[in-house]
């Protein structure tokens, strides 16, 4: 369990960490926080030397986009360069909020070495609603490394695990005045899973 991740909440405000250069050392994991997710992508970038699948990420969410991991020195930065601006590279600190929040979980899920369970609360959260799709592929692509638990509120998300992952939501239901999940028995099982 030591090893096991949640990111409940990976801030995009002014001072979020997600925004500022990091030290750069080796970072195979994605702290709870996103402090090191500079380095998380030059470790990919420069020490891993593959960037075939943080490459397949950003094209599907941002088509003609390339992330920018210059050589770190002391510390590690990252930026990206839109089609629409080809000379210009947009750092972390001038991104939007749902770009650099897409690129956190990116970080998260594409990292070097992958924890045994990540737990994402709510990775919906500023996402423009044509990043979910892109976003399910991407969780669904690392559910082959690890075990993940995802809590969303978007049926719209949930709908594209279902499609992209062939895995059926839960959903959490009041029941006698607990939560509970739907079709979960006293068991453990759940009663579709007799359908079977």
């Amino acid at each position: 369990m030591l090893s096991w991740r949640f990111y409940h909440d990976l801030r995009t405000d002014r001072a979020s960490p997600l925004r500022q250069p990091c030290l750069a050392v080796t970072t195979p994991t994605l702290a709870s926080d996103g402090s090191d997710l500079a380095a998380v992508f030059a470790t990919l970038v420069h020490v891993r030397e593959d960037t075939a699948d943080l490459d397949q990420v950003i094209e599907d969410a941002f088509p003609g986009a390339k992330l920018q991991v210059p050589p770190p020195g002391r510390t590690a930065s990252f930026g990206l360069v839109l089609p629409d601006y080809p000379k210009r590279v947009f750092e972390a600190g001038e991104l939007s909020d749902g770009t650099l929040r897409y690129l956190g979980l990116a970080g998260v899920l594409l990292g070097y070495r992958l924890p045994g369970f990540i737990a994402l609360n709510e990775p919906e959260a500023s996402l423009h609603p044509e990043l979910l799709a892109p976003l399910a592929r991407m969780i669904v692509r690392a559910a082959a490394r690890t075990q993940i638990w995802v809590v969303t509120h978007s049926e719209r998300l949930a709908d594209a695990f279902a499609e992209f992952g062939g895995v059926k939501p839960r959903v959490v239901i009041k029941r006698s005045g607990e939560t509970w999940i739907e079709g979960l028995k006293l068991g453990g099982d759940f009663r579709d899973d007799e359908d079977d």
